[in-house]
């Protein structure tokens, strides 16, 4: 770990004087490129000047109690040294988190795909008001969200929704959303007062770009038709909503929610880019595609990574078996807790599969 941080600290100290000089600033793009490695070393590099200071402290208290001349100094140095080896361990454990490979995707903006799963009208609400949910984080990151698809039902739900959340950070943040979402509650339309469970699902897939995924114009098959909206009516009368089909996967992406052509098919296409990245690189890493198989499943009741209890007004993540008394604030996109707690979780498996 010393050798790689003594290689960071280098790298970090040339980074410094890059910036600063004349030929770097005058070249916006070169400059950009590295400040944002210089910002990537900014934490690690906090806590390795943290870690030295410690590593020094402890070799200050050991030389003291090896030296044994003064007594009452040795048995304060012991007590020291005791205090100062379990914050090294401490430090460790965060600085070696840092040091864990990068998701190449955590950077990217993410396209979130929420579906109603089993409980018919009251999974599509639940699924409007998870969408709110992730809006109103966005909003709270700061970030910009974009819909590039919906299909609402009768009473203001959704039956699929796919829309795009835009910032810094946004996949590393919101991965951890995949998977279904299950929901007790009473339902509007619920007379006697019983509580009913429903599924959504929803998925998580980082934003691509032309360079990250080629698609040949031969392997689709794009058909256009009349969008229609809730109940099956039809909102335009010109073949707006494209449906695009990729023959060799068979994903199928639809979006009707623009009024032009055009733009619902660069909305689709959008989406498949995106669709297309996670299915082959979740067929490149089978450890990956066994993930996505437990978080995302079929939207079935008995397949779950989070429930949200109304009556208890609480919200459980069974992954890390973690559990918040404060569903509406949840509700209203205070998930950063929930959100800490799961990297936090995921980094620590990751360093246990590290050792």
């Amino acid at each position: 770990m010393t050798e790689k941080l003594e290689g960071i600290e280098k790298r970090y100290k040339e980074l410094t004087l890059l910036l600063s000089d004349p030929d770097v600033i005058s070249d916006r793009e070169q400059w950009q490129k590295y400040a944002k490695e210089h910002s990537d070393y900014e934490e690690v590099m906090q806590l390795y000047g943290g870690y030295k200071k410690l590593i020094s402290d402890i070799e200050g208290c050991e030389e003291i109690i090896k030296s044994g001349e003064d007594e009452e100094l040795s048995q304060l140095a012991n007590a020291d040294l005791e205090e100062l080896k379990e914050k090294r361990g401490e430090l460790e454990t965060k600085i070696k988190k840092l040091l864990l490979p990068a998701d190449p995707d955590d950077n990217k903006n993410v396209i979130i795909e929420i579906r109603a799963g089993a409980g018919g009208d009251e999974a599509g609400l639940f699924g409007a008001v998870l969408q709110r949910m992730y809006t109103r984080y966005a909003e709270r990151m700061r970030w910009k969200c974009e819909q590039l698809s919906i299909n609402e039902t009768d009473l203001g739900g959704i039956k699929e929704s796919v829309f795009m959340i835009s910032g810094k950070g946004a996949f590393s943040m919101l991965k951890y959303e995949s998977g279904v979402h299950r929901v007790q509650r009473v339902p509007q339309t619920e007379s006697q007062g019983r509580i009913h469970t429903s599924t959504v699902t929803v998925a998580v897939l980082p934003e691509v770009k032309d360079v990250d995924v080629e698609i040949n114009e031969k392997d689709l098959k794009i058909d256009y038709y009349r969008s229609s909206g809730a109940g099956g009516q039809h909102v335009n009368k010109t073949e707006s909503a494209v449906r695009i089909t990729h023959i060799p996967t068979g994903i199928v992406v639809e979006c009707q929610n623009e009024r032009s052509q055009i733009k619902n098919r660069e909305s689709a296409m959008q989406v498949l880019k995106a669709r297309l990245y996670d299915h082959y690189r979740s067929l490149q890493e089978s450890e990956y595609a066994e993930n996505r198989r437990m978080q995302v499943g079929t939207g079935d009741r008995s397949e779950r990574i989070r429930t949200y209890n109304y009556p208890q007004g609480r919200v459980t993540d069974h992954r890390i078996g973690m559990t918040l008394y404060s569903l509406d604030a949840f509700l209203d996109g205070d998930i950063g807790e929930m959100i800490d707690a799961l990297r936090e979780a995921d980094q620590t498996a990751r360093l246990k599969n590290e050792n």
